[in-house]
């Protein structure tokens, strides 16, 4: 059976493998949520591939709890919950406000042209 300390205990003795597997995999699923939109795909894509991404950065927050229910406040904590919270929201606004992100992603892509 799964209990909820054993799950805390794996998430905190295997933490370099699943950081160094969560970190790239929020960072390239958030960017793809963020291409699609500069892109104008259609918005289920962008809903699917945001709410993958989603699932991903609190998957990141969640692991980083785990050290902080045992107390471990260090920089490393901090930053990864920075990383999962802006990620979080990026796509919770993807799939929120898209016309609104799609075309300040436009905007950018004009400053960048000019």
């Amino acid at each position: 059976m799964l209990d909820f300390a054993s799950v805390c205990e794996f998430s905190r003795t295997n933490c370099i493998a699943i950081c160094a597997f969560l970190v790239p995999l929020n960072l390239l699923a958030t960017s793809s949520t963020l291409l699609l939109l500069f892109w104008r795909q259609p918005r289920p894509q962008v809903r699917f591939s945001a709410t993958l991404a989603g699932f991903f950065a609190l998957t990141l927050f969640f692991h980083v709890a785990t050290w902080l229910i045992i107390g471990v406040v260090m920089m490393p904590t901090f930053i990864l919950s920075g990383l999962g919270i802006t990620c979080l929201l990026i796509n919770f606004k993807a799939i929120q406000d898209t016309e609104r992100l799609e075309n300040w992603l436009q905007v950018a892509r004009g400053m960048i042209k000019a």
